[in-house]
């Protein structure tokens, strides 16, 4: 048995647009919900979500027999659980807080094992298929998109230099954190945010490194996509699911 195609990270290499969505209910029913629906890639969120790794091993299951690439976004950037979540069988990882060129290279370094990195070694797990992937080993680091999140003024600065560690799939800009790091907290699309993460964006796309973000507008995430973004998570299922309910409500009531 091979390790199959990454279809998320070849779609990158290849120039080719990504929308994506939010996975934050921690629930492996609400992602077969989820799935079918053709997402190119979705974020299994543990960072703002109760997500747990036996429900994340749930909702990868979820995800598995479709065609969408299922990325998962730990808490902090910690080789323990990233080992974890690798052995898991997480199909990408989008690391968040990344703040300088060492923390990029701590990142990748996490993903990677010896000698080029620090990623513990087990003949049997879950992403192998149990020792069934004879290439496993050799191509996983090929096959393995490792996105790395920008989320202050600070990193912004350090974006190119970030973006060159070798290994980087791509960034992604945070503007939740950006906006609160620059005094706009709970307005991430204060057109100020927005005038620091454009130009940062443009330099990495001048030199071929893919960039995303999630915002939560779908108009303005393809106005993204037409200047240039290569993946937009263009929303998030808990919001779908608290906007939904909410607009239901309203307007059965206001009919009566």
């Amino acid at each position: 048995m091979n390790l199959p195609d990454n279809l998320f990270k070849h779609a990158l290499s290849d120039g080719k647009q990504q929308v994506g969505l939010w996975v934050s209910l921690c629930s492996p029913f609400a992602a077969e919900m989820i799935a079918p629906a053709g997402y190119d890639w979705v974020v299994l969120d543990m960072e703002h979500a109760p997500n747990n790794l036996d429900n994340v091993l749930g909702q990868l299951q979820a995800f598995k027999p479709h065609h969408t690439t299922a990325l998962v976004r730990p808490e902090w950037n910690d080789p323990v659980l990233i080992k974890r979540l690798l052995d898991l069988g997480a199909e990408g990882l989008v690391l968040p807080m990344i703040q300088s060129v060492e923390e990029a290279e701590q990142a990748i370094a996490a993903t990677r094992y010896p000698p080029r990195g620090i990623r513990g070694v087990s003949g049997s797990t879950r992403a192998n298929h149990f020792g069934r992937v004879t290439d496993y080993f050799s191509r996983i680091e090929d096959e393995l998109p490792v996105i790395l999140q920008l989320e202050t003024q600070q990193a912004i600065e350090q974006a190119e230099a970030i973006a060159a560690v070798d290994g980087v799939s791509g960034i992604f800009f945070g503007p939740a954190d950006i906006a609160a790091d620059m005094g706009y907290l709970g307005k991430p699309m204060e057109p100020a945010v927005w005038d620091v993460i454009l130009p940062a964006a443009k330099k990495l796309m001048a030199k071929g490194v893919p960039v995303g973000t999630l915002v939560m507008d779908a108009d303005f995430a393809m106005k993204l996509l037409g200047e240039g973004f290569n993946f937009v998570a263009c929303g998030m299922d808990a919001s779908l699911l608290t906007k939904g309910s909410d607009a239901l409500l309203a307007k059965v009531r206001g009919a009566v």
